[in-house]
Parts: structure tokens; C-alpha cells; sequence
């Protein structure tokens, strides 16, 4: 069974960032109705991604270092949302704009650094 959550939830995060990329350059590229269709599919996996995550935390026995990845990987959902709702509305300007995209890429990048047991606690 826990291959079959590692699986699940190594995927979704893959597909994840894919349809994120995708719906932000649909977005940006003002094509609003496949933007949204993209981001709404996008908002699909990330539940996929939270229960797959959860029942991993369950068979790890809620493992520090594997906690604090959850937590981290709900920051980076946030993240990901605040860039693509700023974005659609047309918020997302300047100083704000550099502040989501760093937050971003180093929440995304330790996230897969513990997933991957590079980092560990």
C-alpha cells in the first residue's frame, strides 16, 4: 500500500508544477478560458497530492522530517495559488510579483530536496 501512495504522490506533485507552468503561461498569455480549465484541474491534484501526502504521514507515523515537508508543501500550494489568482487579476506587479516567485522556487526546491530524503532531520 505504500508503494502505492509513494507513487500516487510523486506524480501528482510532478503533474502538479506541469499544470501550474501550464495554466500560469495560459494566464499570462491572456487565455482565459483554458487558463481556468487548466487551473481547476491543477486544483484537482493538489487534493490527489494532500491525501496521498496524509496517508504517507499515517504509514511514517508522522516522521518529523516528513511533517515539516506537509507543512512546507502547503506553503508551496498557497504559493502557487497566490501566483496564479494575483496574476489573473492583474495584482501581480512588481516587488509583490519577485516576493511570490523566490518564496516559490525555495519552497519548491526544499520540498523536493526532503521528498527525495536529501534533506533529513
Amino acid at each position: 500500500m505504500i508503494t502505492g501512495l509513494y507513487h500516487a504522490h510523486a506524480s501528482s506533485w510532478a503533474i502538479t508544477l506541469l499544470l501550474f507552468f501550464i495554466a500560469y503561461f495560459l494566464i499570462v498569455a491572456n487565455k482565459q478560458k483554458p487558463g481556468k480549465i487548466v487551473h481547476m484541474v491543477l486544483r484537482l491534484f493538489y487534493v490527489i497530492m494532500v491525501v496521498s501526502g496524509v496517508g504517507l504521514l499515517i504509514n511514517y507515523q508522522f516522521a518529523l522530517t516528513f511533517l515539516i515537508k506537509g507543512l512546507l508543501a502547503l506553503v508551496l500550494i498557497y504559493f502557487m495559488e497566490m501566483i496564479l489568482v494575483r496574476t489573473k487579476k492583474g495584482v501581480l506587479i512588481g516587488k509583490m510579483k519577485t516576493y511570490y516567485w523566490i518564496q516559490f522556487a525555495i519552497t519548491a526546491i526544499l520540498v523536493v530536496l526532503i521528498g527525495f530524503n536529501v534533506l533529513s532531520f
